[in-house]
């Protein structure tokens, strides 16, 4: 028997598939990260009588082993509190345990913040960056937004209502000409677009700041016709110039197949060495 990865709504009931109701009504065991929400779904969706194992990040190393072993005769669906399981929540080290058990693994389509962000930001999405959650620290923000936005690729990234205020203020500091796309509470009652420069989407954004909030960040164009034409020792003295440090550096390059990162290490060390920007950072 499978593990069916089934994507639950947003907010919106209506955007449940017809395969995911068909799933969770025809599954022996669902996995939710809180029971408690789950139950409020299935209930809704006039699904009764459900056995529920909480399956999360504090408790997987315990529970994989027993949800495998009913995996191997029982059909299993892996849900989250609300959309795609594994995209910033748990699941792929799940399904990475089934795959490696032999156990067939199988993903239903559905409602996603990331992609919905992304096509509703009007950006240029042929190349497509996930960022998921912003660094909490300031300065670990700012050099990852500083990468983001060179990288001449749009960029989605979550964050809390919390930080949302505090990680704008960051991306200002780095990039505060960058157009960004703010999606909140998407597909719900009180949904709110924001798109302009980050300080103008954080003005825009009510106080205290509530619900589920994705954003996108354009790439400059200048960054965009870097990243496609220009040669690496540019684009590595652009980034030096920026603060961004050696080590984060060689690791956001070798991400992008440009190289081993041992290799690409030493040739941004000896950039920096040869004066190809200024020496701050390490």
């Amino acid at each position: 028997m499978p593990l069916l990865v089934v994507p639950t709504p947003l907010g919106n009931l209506r955007d449940i598939t017809l395969r995911a109701l068909d799933a969770l009504r025809s599954c022996d065991l669902v996995l939710a990260e809180d029971s408690r929400v789950a139950r409020r779904l299935l209930a809704a969706l006039e699904i009764r009588g459900k056995q529920i194992w909480t399956y999360h990040e504090h408790n997987a190393a315990a529970t994989t082993g027993a949800i495998l072993e009913r995996a191997r005769t029982q059909c299993v669906a892996l849900t989250a509190d609300a959309g795609m399981p594994g995209i910033s929540d748990p699941g792929t080290e799940l399904i990475a345990a089934a795959r490696a058990n032999g156990i067939p693994v199988d993903a239903l389509p559905g409602p996603s913040a990331l992609v919905g962000a992304a096509v509703l930001s009007g950006f240029p999405l042929r190349r497509l960056l996930f960022e998921g959650f912003a660094p909490r620290a300031a300065a670990a923000r700012r050099e990852r937004f500083t990468l983001a936005t060179r990288s001449g690729f749009t960029s989605v990234w979550f964050e809390s209502p919390q930080r949302i205020r505090a990680a704008l203020a960051d991306l200002a500091a780095v990039a505060p000409a960058a157009q960004v796309f703010l999606l909140r509470e998407y597909t719900k009652l009180h949904e709110q677009q924001l798109l302009g420069t980050p300080a103008e989407v954080a003005a825009g954004l009510e106080d205290p700041v509530r619900g589920e909030i994705a954003f996108v960040v354009e790439a400059s164009s200048e960054a965009s016709a870097t990243a496609a034409h220009a040669p690496l020792d540019e684009e590595i003295d652009a980034l030096l110039a920026g603060g961004t440090s050696v080590s984060s550096i060689a690791k956001e390059l070798a991400a992008r197949g440009h190289g081993e990162r041992g290799d690409l290490y030493d040739r941004i060390s000896r950039r920096k060495a040869a004066g190809g920007a200024p020496r701050n950072g390490s």
